[in-house]
């Protein structure tokens, strides 16, 4: 009997926390680039009263008697399809129409990557650096930051990421080209908020693209935004299920705990 109130209560810890991802999900809904996540749950050991097993001349137990000991989480897999694009008009937003993410580089010198191509300028002396609303520098295709010189003007992105703007002689100028990177493994990347990933021995080593024409990294769209790939209808859909399927396990506890009740109140 005690059994079952161990592995009901399992179940009810682990459906909490799947409540708690789904209205992670549901609190992203408008966030740019957000991608959703799914938790994933593994049975626990078996208690295995009877192994299932055949003898000579067919003789034995074809079928074993095992009880098991409930639920775990095990991974919040994070689905990483393409968000709806948004048109802003703003020459400095930028979504990327694939799978690849852009470069920007932290205070402290290290990498990390995003979806989010809500860019902004950012003034250093007379020109100006492309960066993330959190001043973080966007990089190019050399790892090098992208730089607005003073008085440039008509700013354009292509489609590959060639970064173009217009200079005080009316000349259009190359300032270089937006670095865009893939991983084998986006799944094994590590969120660690405002819109960004680190990389992890799962996700392996950054992939930079190296010629506008290599594959697998998308393609850049000028004055849209990427937004998240969360479907609503979907996630309240998820949320009523883990409800569900709380509230019968919280069944399973009343209905253990009334049987052991009535174990008690037994009289000779």
């Amino acid at each position: 009997m005690m059994r079952a109130l161990w592995s009901a209560s399992s179940g009810m810890l682990a459906q909490q926390l799947n409540v708690d991802v789904i209205s992670n999900n549901l609190a992203n809904v408008n966030t740019t680039g957000y991608k959703k996540s799914r938790l994933e749950f593994k049975d626990l050991l078996y208690e295995t009263i009877t192994r299932p097993d055949v003898y000579q001349q067919g003789q034995g137990t074809p079928v074993g008697l095992q009880v098991g000991h409930g639920v775990r989480p095990s991974a919040t897999m994070r689905d990483f399809t393409g968000g709806s694009l948004q048109q802003t008009g703003n020459p400095l937003d930028l979504a990327i129409e694939g799978e690849g993410f852009f470069i920007v580089e932290r205070p402290d010198g290290s990498r990390a990557f995003t979806r989010d191509g809500s860019f902004k300028i950012s003034l250093d002396g007379t020109d100006s650096n492309l960066v993330t609303s959190d001043g973080y520098y966007v990089l190019s295709a050399d790892e090098d930051y992208i730089t607005i010189p003073e008085g440039y003007t008509d700013i354009n992105i292509s489609a590959d990421g060639l970064l173009t703007a217009r200079d005080e002689m009316g000349e259009i100028q190359e300032l270089g080209r937006i670095g865009l990177v893939k991983f084998t493994n986006p799944a094994g990347l590590l969120a660690v908020g405002n819109n960004l990933f680190e990389q992890t021995d799962a996700s392996g080593e950054y992939i930079l693209r190296q010629d506008a024409m290599d594959p697998g990294f998308g393609t850049i769209i000028q004055g849209y935004l990427e937004m998240s790939n969360v479907q609503v209808v979907e996630e309240m859909v998820n949320l009523i299920v883990a409800q569900r399927a709380y509230e019968i396990n919280t069944k399973a506890i009343q209905t253990s705990d009334e049987m052991l009740q009535q174990a008690n109140n037994l009289r000779r």
